[in-house]
Protein backbone atom coordinates (compact mmCIF):
# COMPACT_ATOMS: atom_id res chain seq x y z
CA UNK A 1 0.00 0.00 0.00
CA UNK A 2 1.33 3.54 -0.73
CA UNK A 3 0.40 6.89 -1.17
CA UNK A 4 0.36 9.19 -3.75
CA UNK A 5 -0.02 12.74 -3.69
CA UNK A 6 -0.77 14.83 -7.34
CA UNK A 7 -1.31 17.97 -8.43
CA UNK A 8 -2.96 18.53 -11.81
CA UNK A 9 -2.74 21.74 -13.73
CA UNK A 10 -4.78 22.05 -17.28
CA UNK A 11 -8.03 23.02 -17.85
CA UNK A 12 -9.14 20.74 -15.14
CA UNK A 13 -11.91 22.92 -13.16
CA UNK A 14 -15.67 23.21 -14.91
CA UNK A 15 -15.27 20.12 -17.05
CA UNK A 16 -16.11 17.21 -14.74
CA UNK A 17 -12.24 16.65 -14.00
CA UNK A 18 -13.46 15.82 -10.12
CA UNK A 19 -16.24 13.29 -10.62
CA UNK A 20 -14.60 12.07 -13.51
CA UNK A 21 -11.50 11.39 -11.36
CA UNK A 22 -14.03 10.21 -8.44
CA UNK A 23 -15.39 7.48 -11.17
CA UNK A 24 -11.92 6.19 -12.22
CA UNK A 25 -11.02 5.72 -8.48
CA UNK A 26 -14.20 3.99 -7.21
CA UNK A 27 -14.04 1.56 -10.61
CA UNK A 28 -9.86 0.72 -9.34
CA UNK A 29 -10.60 0.64 -6.01
CA UNK A 30 -8.41 3.67 -4.96
CA UNK A 31 -9.37 5.31 -1.49
CA UNK A 32 -8.09 9.28 -0.66
CA UNK A 33 -9.60 12.85 -1.99
CA UNK A 34 -9.62 15.09 -5.03
CA UNK A 35 -10.06 18.93 -4.18
CA UNK A 36 -9.80 22.03 -6.84
CA UNK A 37 -7.58 24.23 -5.53
CA UNK A 38 -7.79 28.65 -5.66
CA UNK A 39 -4.96 28.65 -8.36
CA UNK A 40 -7.26 26.70 -11.03
CA UNK A 41 -5.47 23.15 -10.34
CA UNK A 42 -6.99 19.82 -8.88
CA UNK A 43 -5.11 18.20 -6.32
CA UNK A 44 -5.23 14.38 -5.31
CA UNK A 45 -4.27 12.43 -2.41
CA UNK A 46 -4.35 8.24 -3.54
CA UNK A 47 -4.16 5.34 -1.98
CA UNK A 48 -3.99 0.99 -3.18
CA UNK A 49 -1.36 -0.92 -4.09
CA UNK A 50 1.48 0.69 -6.19
CA UNK A 51 0.62 -1.24 -9.73
CA UNK A 52 -3.26 -0.31 -8.78
CA UNK A 53 -1.92 4.00 -7.93
CA UNK A 54 0.23 3.15 -11.75
CA UNK A 55 -2.75 2.59 -13.85
CA UNK A 56 -4.64 5.44 -11.75
CA UNK A 57 -2.20 8.08 -12.50
CA UNK A 58 -1.86 6.92 -16.12
CA UNK A 59 -5.40 7.71 -16.78
CA UNK A 60 -5.57 11.01 -14.34
CA UNK A 61 -2.56 12.42 -16.81
CA UNK A 62 -4.93 11.15 -20.19
CA UNK A 63 -8.14 13.17 -18.02
CA UNK A 64 -10.65 11.07 -16.97
CA UNK A 65 -13.36 14.12 -18.31
CA UNK A 66 -13.53 13.73 -21.82
CA UNK A 67 -13.75 18.26 -21.72
CA UNK A 68 -10.76 18.33 -19.94
CA UNK A 69 -6.76 19.10 -20.44
CA UNK A 70 -3.95 17.87 -18.30
CA UNK A 71 -1.24 20.33 -19.32
CA UNK A 72 0.66 19.56 -16.15
CA UNK A 73 0.97 16.59 -14.04
CA UNK A 74 3.25 16.65 -10.27
CA UNK A 75 3.21 13.69 -8.02
CA UNK A 76 5.17 11.98 -4.94
CA UNK A 77 4.77 8.48 -3.97
CA UNK A 78 5.28 8.05 -0.46
CA UNK A 79 5.05 5.50 2.83
CA UNK A 80 2.99 7.87 4.63
CA UNK A 81 -0.84 6.94 4.87
CA UNK A 82 -3.32 8.66 5.74
CA UNK A 83 -5.49 4.97 5.98
CA UNK A 84 -8.57 6.53 3.93
CA UNK A 85 -11.76 4.75 3.69
CA UNK A 86 -13.30 5.85 0.39
CA UNK A 87 -12.63 8.19 -1.97
CA UNK A 88 -14.31 11.81 -1.60
CA UNK A 89 -15.05 14.92 -3.75
CA UNK A 90 -14.36 17.93 -1.55
CA UNK A 91 -16.23 20.58 -2.48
Amino acid sequence: MKHLSINVDGLVQGVGFRYSTFQVAQELGVNGTVQNEIDGSVSIEAEADQKILYIFLNRVKSSPSPFGKVTKMDYTFSDDLQHYTKFTVIG
